[in-house]
């Protein structure tokens, strides 16, 4: 077969969906696309929305958290991981804060240029949620302002001289630079180019207006991080800045002249950044009160399309509970290709019939696995054995297989243990709530001595029993079947989760592996696991299966359902 260059193929249904959303100007709901990874979210995002959603009216502001992850980010000549973004090396919360407010300020100047974003506007935004009065008068004082300043002097009084003074402070060359004044300066009038000065130095003026209230909470903010306790005041404090601008951003927004979208991808790493300092609250705190203010912001008034992508479970089903009720998003959840249309697509073009069967048997449609096996599959080193006659196609696949298993689920199936015997630790000490050990629970008595051996070793025997279980429920299980919710507690199904393995999906509501390829690798650690466990273990481990052992037969995939 000839070699032939990999192709972004359309979703039509999806596009549909993201485009009729985002023609919208301001709509009262976020939208999350969700799903495992590998089927193409961030494909879909880049190569086949983002240049329609920059061309003529629309703007559309792009973060990807996982930029700065060096290693796993394709800018960096790496790819984007099979596992949990857990298991990689997080940056920090405050890269990721000045990522997204870099973005957010790209975006209100090129509103400022087109002039739906002014001074006044600004000011009166910000005047609605905050106390300025104070903060401008220290501002006026630092830029060495003689006059005193009565106490009779109203807001918008003390807003107009702090513009004047700052505008004074600030480089005109840099004011310009922003404004694009060296192409289009010609052809602007005095009073125009003052209109547009005076909107970015007003811009300025907000933020250190804003930077100035946080800096006086910062002893709050730093007891609070080392008390670990929760206050919602001093997480808004800390989201107000990218807030306001989403607000000032949504008021400006118009149809046919200025409509601003934001797409966040990989948003679950905000959740989990690094807290390296105490200029801000933790990761989570910050996350869930960025979301809960846009929530808030389309509630009330209505707020820019705002999409969130993430290939992470939590935002399938318990990102809605936690934030309120089941609809408070727009839930998109994309599985990639059915086996039908990735045949129809993958068929003659780039693999054939033959090795269709086997990808189909071995890996299933998940785009990500069919693009890495052609790239495999067109190596000079495979095409050369396979010239010879000294390999086949099935050995192509059995090595990706073998990769997958080495690089992929043998090091997130470690950290799943390791998280499980951080969980034999905490039910020792008493941190663990008693519903989780509830009568009856295979993983309700963790080993009572400090040994790390035999914490490991119970680690080990409760995870290979849940794989177990896994595999006599053919890998799918229902976990809101009769409203139980019991597997929720199972820390082995969580650990998995978290390390990324499985995919709580939505609709239906099933745990399942996150493509066919990571199920049979799964199986293949279990066989592993059980061929390399000492005659005590063995021992243990079929106690554990007899006695205590798992069943989620009664929660099964339904009959005939297979979205692989």
């Amino acid at each position: 077969m000839v070699s032939k260059a990999w192709k972004i193929i359309p979703r039509p249904l999806l596009e549909t969906i993201l485009n009729n959303h985002g023609q919208h100007h301001r709509v009262p709901q976020p939208l999350i696309i969700h799903g495992p990874r590998g089927v193409g979210k961030t494909t879909l995002i880049l190569d086949r929305i983002l240049g329609e959603w920059n061309k003529g009216p629309h703007l559309t502001g792009y973060v990807d958290f996982a930029q700065s992850i060096k290693d796993h980010h394709p800018n960096f000549d790496g790819s984007f991981p099979w596992y949990s973004w857990s298991s990689c090396e997080l940056p920090s919360l405050s890269s990721c804060q000045t990522q997204l407010e870099n973005c957010l300020e790209s975006m209100a100047h090129k509103g400022i240029k087109l002039g739906t974003i002014s001074s006044h506007q600004i000011f009166t935004t910000l005047n609605k949620w905050h106390g300025i009065n104070t903060a401008l008068r220290r501002i006026l004082n630092q830029n060495a302002s003689k006059i005193a300043i009565s106490s009779k002097v109203s807001s918008s009084g003390l807003w107009d001289r702090a513009v004047f003074a700052l505008s004074a402070r600030f480089n005109a060359s840099e004011i310009d630079g922003v404004l694009d004044f060296e192409e289009k300066g010609k052809s602007l009038s005095i009073d125009e180019a003052s209109y547009f000065k005076e909107a970015i130095v007003a811009l300025r003026l907000a933020k250190e207006v804003i930077k100035m209230q946080q800096k006086w909470r910062a002893n709050a903010i730093a007891d609070l991080n080392r008390s670990g306790r929760f206050s919602r005041s001093l997480a808004n404090s800390c989201t107000d800045w990218p807030c306001l601008l989403l607000e000032l951003l949504s008021q400006a927004a118009e149809i046919g002249h200025f409509q601003p979208k934001l797409v966040i991808n990989n948003v679950e790493i905000l959740r989990n950044a690094m807290l390296t300092d105490d200029s801000t609250v933790c990761g989570s705190m910050y996350h869930d009160s960025l979301i809960w203010r846009i929530i808030a912001l389309g509630a009330n008034e209505r707020c820019l399309p705002v999409i969130l992508v993430t290939s992470d479970s939590y935002y399938s089903y318990q990102a809605f509970m936690d934030f309120g009720f089941p609809d408070i998003f727009v839930s998109r959840e994309t599985f990639g290709w059915t086996p039908q249309e990735a045949k129809m697509h993958m068929v003659t073009d780039y693999f054939t019939h033959a090795e269709w069967m086997v990808i189909d048997d071995v890996l299933g449609p998940n785009p990500r696995h069919l693009f890495e096996v052609y790239v495999l599959k067109q190596s000079n080193y495979y095409q050369k054995l396979m010239d010879d006659g000294a390999s086949t196609f099935e050995d192509i696949v059995d090595a990706y297989l073998a990769y997958l298993q080495v690089t992929v689920v043998n090091p997130s199936m470690d950290k799943a243990l390791s998280i499980l015997q951080k969980f034999a630790i905490d039910a020792r000490s008493g941190k663990i709530l008693e519903h989780r050990l509830h009568f009856g629970a295979p993983w309700r008595h963790p080993p009572s001595s400090k040994d790390p051996t035999k914490c490991k070793e119970w680690a080990k025997i409760q995870l290979m029993d849940f794989v177990q279980s896994l595999v006599n429920a053919e890998f799918g299980v229902n976990y809101l079947a009769d409203c139980s919710l019991e597997i929720l507690d199972d820390p082995a199904a969580v650990a998995l989760v978290e390390v990324g393995l499985l995919y709580a999906q939505r609709d239906p509501s099933f745990f399942r592996p996150i493509s066919k390829g990571i199920q049979r690798c799964l199986a293949r650690w279990l066989v592993q696991e059980r061929m390399q466990l000492s005659y005590q273990n063995l021992l243990q481990y079929l106690w554990q299966r007899i006695i205590r052992g798992r069943s989620y037969r009664h929660l099964m995939l339904q009959v005939g359902y297979d979205k692989y």
